[in-house]
Parts: structure tokens; sequence; C-alpha cells
């Protein structure tokens, strides 16, 4: 049976309808500009090889302009997804182009006289694939002369597949340029999205909506881009030619780029890049029409904010009396150099001010949850499309300041050492009753206190799982306050909260640890990831040492276990047990899931000399990570 969401409160409608006098939403000029340059709209579904559609548009039809926002949808963010809606090919200025929303994020061609340098790849191969092909069609069939990464995230390196192939990378024919040294950007895109990928896909799923259907009860829009696409292919080629200082400048496809490294922005490593012939600037995703994260509720590190303004700050002092455009990887260009300049020097004061009150506040005292009570930006500031939280928002951007300074303790003795959710939640419904308690629930919601519903009935969630109303009113708790959110990802952290709670957890449709990345890990970094599969406490007697020979790299690295720790370095063991050799694909199988090693040595995809049974030791020591696990139950 589908799911069918509730509607909104007369609370939830009374708020979304209030919300509305904090807006000019008489201010268009966002819709002319994300119109502007269109050269043809989306050719359609985007379709697996397999035919299967993995992107419709037409889906969100009901998003119409002349449309208002319904009780279900945060009047804000109904706005945002009305422009966010908007798909196709647009020319940005001569010589620039972009494809917008077929993915979360936007692939940007820059044509040159030799050639077409494409900035960020989009998230998987299927839509950059359908981008490059409508370039190719309305633009310029010349070869692709070079790839930029502006960053490390996986929506910007996902699709290079669908750009370039492996084999033009590997032959120097086309560089991959990217911020940080080669191992670092290795490091941080891979390990980032793999390391911990199990936990990330799981919370993303949550924040980017992608459990939830489409429509007014459900994802509108992720906010900064369209959607979270399920199903897809996401590959990884790693850059090839790395910026590592400000004011590093390539000559591509004939045209200038110059560089200005931000490391430790909105990614571990990042940079700004300027066309001076186009006039053209993009500070990748340290400025969008979006207020970014400080902390991402999928998971990431903290950033600075400090030096998302810092950052900015430079940029408008190297280019800011010079740029006529800037672009960005998410959402829709701005023109004109007063504008241009206004947009960076808002954003740059609004992270400023986050990171500054923030810090203020905690100096005098104040928790990471009382200072996000507290913090509102100025109207200068807040009255800004552009400064909204339609990615961050400032309530948990002012909370991860003090991650970032001061770290997980929130100064108040009683959080230092709390007993686990399960047996607080325990102890509280055995003082109070669980009939208190979900009377107090039906209460809140009745008063339209959702936060404290949802609260209060958490308790008696986690003390007895099976206790259906308490799920069902907790659901209904968590779905207004989905419907009251201004941010697409506390939306869609609630309705799918509310959807799991009612129907229990729904299969993962996004993993970011995909074969592709995997097999491209550098070799320290998958011994990383077999790392963290290890159960430490049955391994805490293991005495294990496997040699890894690399036949493609010709490189043997050694991996041993003792102390319940898994550790590997270059070289050759004496005291090996057993050596494992072959291609890397191979030995990543043999590595990973070690079970399947015979099979591997009886197929002559690996060799085996040793103790063949030291791989059957090492899989009984490794964990599996489940994709579904519970999230709003124990």
């Amino acid at each position: 049976m589908p799911y069918t969401p509730k509607d909104a409160t007369a609370a939830t409608a009374a708020a979304n309808r209030q919300a509305v006098a904090g807006y000019d939403m008489q201010d268009r000029q966002d819709f002319a500009d994300a119109d502007r340059g269109l050269i043809a709209p989306l050719p359609g579904p985007l379709r697996a090889d397999d035919g299967r559609v993995i992107f419709d548009a037409s889906r969100f039809d009901y998003i119409a302009d002349d449309t208002e926002a319904p009780d279900t949808v945060h009047p804000s963010l109904w706005r945002q997804s009305q422009l966010i809606r908007r798909g196709g090919l647009y020319k940005v200025v001569d010589g620039l182009y972009q494809v917008r929303n077929n993915d979360i994020a936007n692939l940007t061609v820059v044509e040159g006289e030799s050639g077409l340098v494409v900035v960020d790849c989009m998230a998987n191969v299927e839509a950059a694939s359908q981008a490059m092909a409508m370039i190719r069609e309305h633009v310029s069939d010349k070869p692709v002369a070079a790839v930029i990464y502006t960053h490390t995230h996986i929506d910007h390196y996902g699709g290079v597949k669908g750009v370039v192939s492996a084999e033009d990378v590997a032959s120097g024919k086309v560089p991959i340029i990217a911020p940080g040294t080669i191992a670092s950007f290795d490091k941080h895109a891979i390990g980032e999205n793999v390391i911990a990928g199990n936990a990330m896909s799981r919370r993303a799923s949550y924040a980017f909506n992608s459990l939830l259907d489409q429509g007014p009860g459900g994802c509108v829009t992720c906010g900064i881009g369209i959607a979270s696409l399920p199903g897809v292919t996401i590959s990884y080629l790693s850059p090839t030619d790395p910026i590592t200082e400000t004011g590093t400048k390539r000559d591509l496809g004939g045209l200038e780029f110059e560089f200005l490294y931000a490391p430790d922005t909105e990614a571990p490593e990042e940079m700004h890049i300027w066309i001076p012939q186009l006039a053209a600037l993009t500070c990748a995703e340290n400025a969008n029409h979006s207020l970014h994260n400080i902390q991402t509720l999928r998971g990431a590190r903290t950033r600075d904010a400090r030096n998302f303004a810092r950052y900015l700050d430079e940029t408008l002092e190297r280019w800011g009396d010079q740029a006529q455009v800037h672009y960005g990887p998410h959402t829709w260009p701005v023109w004109g150099n007063q504008e241009v300049t206004g947009f960076l020097e808002s954003q740059r004061d609004t992270y400023k001010y986050i990171h500054d009150q923030a810090l203020r506040l905690a100096n005098k005292g104040y928790t990471p949850l009382e200072a996000a009570e507290e913090i509102e930006l100025p109207q200068a500031l807040g009255r800004k499309w552009f400064n909204r939280g339609y990615h961050g928002t400032l309530h948990h951007d002012v909370r991860a300041v003090f991650t970032k300074e001061l770290g997980m303790w929130d100064g108040d003795p009683v959080s230092l050492h709390p007993h686990p959710p399960v047996e607080t939640a325990r102890r509280f419904v055995d003082l109070i009753g669980a009939d208190q308690v979900l009377a107090e629930g039906k209460r809140a919601i009745a008063a339209g206190d959702y936060r404290w519903a949802a609260q209060i009935l958490h308790t008696l969630v986690f003390a007895q799982p099976d206790h259906q109303d308490a799920r069902e009113l907790q659901a209904d708790a968590y779905e207004q306050l989905g419907y009251q959110a201004e941010g697409p990802q506390w939306r869609g952290i609630y309705l799918t909260a509310a959807k799991e709670l009612r129907e229990g957890v729904q299969a993962a449709t996004f993993a970011t640890a995909s074969p592709d990345t995997i097999l491209a890990m550098p070799v320290d970094i998958l011994f990383d990831y077999a790392a963290v599969h290890l159960i430490g406490d049955q391994a805490a007697t293991a005495d294990l040492r496997i040699d890894f020979h690399f036949t493609d790299t010709d490189q043997t690295w050694t991996m041993w276990i003792a102390n319940g720790v898994l550790n590997a370095r270059r070289g050759a063991s004496e005291r090996t047990q057993l050596t494992v050799t072959g291609p890397k694909a191979a030995l990543v199988g043999a590595l990973l899931q070690p079970a399947t090693a015979p099979q591997l040595a009886r197929s002559g995809a690996i060799t085996l000399d040793g103790d063949p049974t030291a791989l059957h030791t090492l899989a009984g020591l490794l964990d599996d990570f489940d994709p579904d696990f519970p999230i709003v139950t124990p």
C-alpha cells in the first residue's frame, strides 16, 4: 500500500503562513536569473543503461511558478524549489555553459579555441553523460581538453567517466586539475565517502530525501539542487595536476585559468577559479544561493566558518573589481560586477557573523544549543535569499562552530558521561510511566508543541520500541516539524523519521562507497577501509600477517593484525604467513571479502603462496555493515 503522508495541522498551516512575513516575496530577480540564457530544456527522463528511469523532471511540475506553497511546505523552501526545478542547458556568457538540474549538481563547460574544459562532473555518470550530450548537440563537439574538480565532494567528481575516459587521463591526453596534492585529494575524496561511507550514506538518505516520494508531503527539492538520484553509477579518477598555491595559472583549451587555493573551507581541499578572458569567477561551494553547512548532517569533517569568510574576502581583493559573472557548481549564476561583489560580500559576512557570534556566546558561557537558539542574522544579511538555510541552517551551523573550536563536549558536566539513549529512556519511562509519557505527547501535539512532543515520545519509543501508539504519535510530531522546516535537509530528516516510524526501515537507494570508488582507492586508504571492518575485541588475540603483491603497480604491502588493530605498510615481511599476488582489482576482493579468495585463486585471478587458511582467519575477523541500520528506533 503506498505511503500516504498526513495533512498539515492548523498549527503548522498557521506557522507557515506567518513565515511569509519574514521574506521579500515580491523579489523576483532570482527567477529572471535562473531562466537567463536557456539554450535547451532537459531532453526527457534520465535513464540507466537498462532503460530504468533514474530521474524525470516532470515529476516536479507541481512546483509551478503560479502555485502558492501548500500548507505542508515552508514558503521559503517552496520558492527555492520553484527556482531549482528549472533545468536544461544554459549559456552563462559567451564561451561558458552549464547544464543544471538533471542532478543535484551542475556541469560547467568552458569552450576554448582548442577544446572544452569541464568544471565539475556532477554526481554520477548518467547525468554527466546526458549533460555532455547536450553540450555536443547545442554548443560544441570539440574534444575535452581538461577536467577540473573544484573540491573533494562526490557530486563534483562522481560523473567523471561520463565526461572523459580513464584511458585519456592515464595517457596524459586530458589532465584532471584539482586542489591540494594528489594524495591529499584522494584521501579526502575517497576517505570521506568510503571509510565512513555506510554511516554517511544512511544519514544522507534522511538528509537528502532519497527515501521519500516526491510531492508536497515528501521530497520537494534538495534546495541546493533538484534531487539526490537513486541507482546511479558513481565513478572516480584521481587528479593528475594538483593546485597547491594561490596564483597558479594554467592554459587550458586556449584560455587562462587562475586558481585561489582555499583549503579547510566547504571541503578539506577546495579552490576558486578566475578566467580573465571571460571575466568569470567561481568560488566553488564557498558561495552559493544558500547558506552552506559548517557541519553536514550527512556526516563529514567540521568546517571552518572563518575560512569561508577569509577566502571569499581574498577572492574579492584579487578579482572583485573585474568579475562580471559568478557561476557555481550548484544553483544559478550572478551577473554584473555590483551584483557579484554584493553577493560575495554578503556571503562572507554571513559566515563571519556566524563564527564570531557563536564564539562570543561561547565565551559568555552558552552551550551550543543555547547559542543556536539565540543567534539570528541581522536583517541586512538574513533577508538575502542566498543566505537562507537551503543546505546548511543557521541553527546547526552555530552549533558546528562550537564543535570546530571547542570539541564534542558542550561544557555541561551532565553531558560528559550520560547513560546511552536506551538506558536513559527506560529510566525515564520507569520513573514517569508509559501512560503518562504518552499522554504528555498527545497534549504537546494538540498544543502544536511538536519539538517537545518528539522529545518526550522519544523516551517511550526507545524504552519500548514496539509501542505502536508512541511510534505513531512521534511520527505525527516529526511530520509537522518537517512541514515547518525551511531547510530541506531538516525537512527530509523529519519526514523520513516519520515514515520509518510508521512503516519500518526503508531500503537504501544510494551508497557513496561505489565499486568504482573502492577500486580507485590508493593502496594505503584501501587498507584503512579494511581496518574499519576489523572487529577489535575478536581480533585482540589474533596474530596474522599477510603480504599483498600488486602486479599492476609492482608494489608489495604487508598487512598485520595484532592487539585488535589492522596495520599495513609498504614492503614484504620476512614473517608473512601468506603472500597474495594479483592485480589491484582482484586483491581488493581478496582483502575486503577474503572468503572469495579460494574462488579467485581457482580462476587464476590471484595466486596464493603460503598458508591459505590465513585468509579464512581474516574473514572471521571482519565485520559486515548493514546499509539499513535503524535510526529512529534502537
